[in-house]
This record gives C-alpha cells, structure tokens and sequence, in this order.
C-alpha cells in the first residue's frame, strides 16, 4: 500500500467567493437598509477615497477602504449599536443566488456512490470574501461550510493599561479593524487550505511542506468567483492544475461579458449563470467535475497501490 503521508489527501475542496458569487448584492447591503442609510452614497464615498488620501500622500487599498470608512460612519452616529452580534443578525438577511443554500447539501451528495465513500473521499466547501466575517457567520450559508476567511472588526481594542494576560476584550460597537482580506492576500487562505493550516495541525503557511504531504492539493480544488478581481486566485489555482469557474448575474448583461472575457483569457475553465438549482448547467458542471476530481483520485491511488505491490509466486 502507499506510504502514509501527512495528509490523506482525500478531500475535494470547493472555495467560494461570496459578493456577486452567492449573493446578488453587496453583503453589507441589509446594514444600510438597517439604518437607512444610501447606499450608492457610501459606495460613491467610498470610491474617492484612494483620490482623497492620495493628496495627503496615503495609499490605502482599493478593495478594503471600505472598512475604515464604516467605522467612520459608527464613530459619527450614522450607525449606532453596530456590533459584531449585530453583523450576524444582519447577515440573515443577506439575499442568496436561486439553489442556495441548498446547492451545499446536493453537491456533497453527488459523493454518495459507493466506491467514493468506501475511499472515504470527502468534500468540503470554504468562502474566501472581502467581505465581512460576522456577516458571513450569520448567514443561511455558514452552517454549509467548513471555514470562513474574511474581514473582522474588535468592538473594544486593548489599551496601554489592559489585563493582556487575564483580561478579556470589551464589548460595544465595532471600533478597529481585527484583520482583512484583499483581493490579494485571498490567495494566501487558498494556501492555508492546500497545507492543511486551518486544520490545527500546527503548520504554518510559511512552511515548506512537499506536494504529496499537502492536505488538499491544487488539482483537488475548484475556485468558484464572479469578476476580474478574483483573477489573483484563478491564476493560482489554474497555474497549480485546478479549475477555475465564472458565474454571473443574468440580470447584468456586463457581467455576462466579464464572464465570457475571462474564459476567452483563459483565466477560468468555464462560466455559468449564478443559479446553484439541481437543473442549472452551473450545478451539473459543478457535480460533474467534483464527480470526475473524485474518479481520479481513486485512480491515482489504484496506480500507486500497484507500483508499490510486487506480486507473489503462483502456480
């Protein structure tokens, strides 16, 4: 039999984005709509924002200023009581693609057939966002997945004087930023899943570890995203052997467009409509690849078995 690696390498891995990819909307759309707020104002303040700083000479990130300025807008009373609870409530009222979150159960299902299970071969599904965490967490899609990598605010940040050792952080509403994801540094959760970090095995994603000790190798992964802005995780699953796919919204037709630029650019494998239901082309194109993903790995194996086997005499 092949030697035992760190891994068993026996996980499909499915890794979603979320804004545009499951929901139609910004995720932060039920927030405004909490506090009645425009929308479209603070997208547009938030657009000028690279200018603004700019003339005072501070680069700030495009894909995650947007952060900073809902703090400002708490910190001015725009937003009283905005918490991280608060964040989950209001992620209940994130509106999904048709088939979600539904679409999560039906896939794992498409590895019911015996010989995947006697191979004990696993899928599991992760969202990588720009967006908010919390809003994540109190999603109707949360419960489907196996972790979240997304931008998180601290309601009370440690003072100069705080208990660090003993002392637990205060609550309230969201004061500073705890960490983020750009468009970016999204490539580096896709590392922490192919290495197994967010496994708790005590393995950094700076660490050297060979391709065949790697929890979920590349080849094993598809990457499921909406536009441009993810082409930094296309390429890195694409140039390590997985699949990349495109969904639009079919109520835009600029992002039918996008979709079928970003095949033609060979950046994703193919495209589909943001509709997850059992009789979509998106769904059945998912089922089938993480179908024939699992065929090969039952056949890898085979080949390996019978390398490593010598057989015995007979008559």
């Amino acid at each position: 039999m092949p030697e035992k690696g760190l891994f068993l390498q026996n996980v499909i891995a499915l890794i979603w984005d979320f804004d545009k990819t499951l929901s139609p909307h910004n995720m932060q759309k039920p927030i405004f709509e909490a506090y009645e707020i425009e929308e479209a104002q603070f997208w547009r303040e938030v657009n000028a924002l690279p200018a603004y700083y700019g003339r005072a000479k501070i680069d700030v990130h495009e894909d995650t200023c947007y952060l900073g300025h809902l703090l400002s807008y708490v910190r001015h009373g725009k937003m009283p009581g905005l918490t991280n609870a608060k964040l989950r409530e209001l992620g209940g009222r994130i509106e999904l693609f048709p088939g979600l979150p539904e679409c999560f159960d039906r896939l794992k299902g498409a590895l019911e057939k015996p010989a995947y299970r006697d191979a004990d071969i696993r899928l599991e599904n992760y969202i990588v966002s720009t967006g908010l965490r919390a809003m994540i967490e109190g999603s109707k899609i949360a419960g489907k997945v196996n972790g979240i990598w997304a931008s998180g605010f601290i309601e009370e940040a440690a003072g100069p004087d705080s208990d660090l050792d003993g002392g637990t952080p205060g609550s309230g509403e969201i004061g500073q930023i705890a960490g983020l994801l750009d468009n970016t540094t999204k490539t580096r959760a896709i590392f922490e899943i192919n290495k197994g970090v967010n496994m708790g095995a005590g393995i950094s994603v700076n660490d050297t570890i060979a391709e065949e000790d790697r929890r979920v190798p590349f080849k094993n992964m598809i990457y499921i995203a909406d536009g441009p802005s993810d082409i930094p995780s296309f390429s890195v699953i694409r140039r390590n052997g997985g699949l990349a796919f495109a969904v639009y919204d079919p109520a835009h037709q600029d992002r039918f467009e996008q979709a079928v630029e970003l095949q033609e650019t060979r950046r994703v494998n193919d495209y589909g409509v943001a509709d997850y239901t059992e009789t979509s082309e998106t769904y059945r194109w998912l089922s089938l690849h993480v179908r024939k993903i699992a065929d090969r790995m039952i056949a890898e194996r085979t080949t390996a078995t019978k390398s490593r086997v010598r057989k015995g005499p007979s008559h």
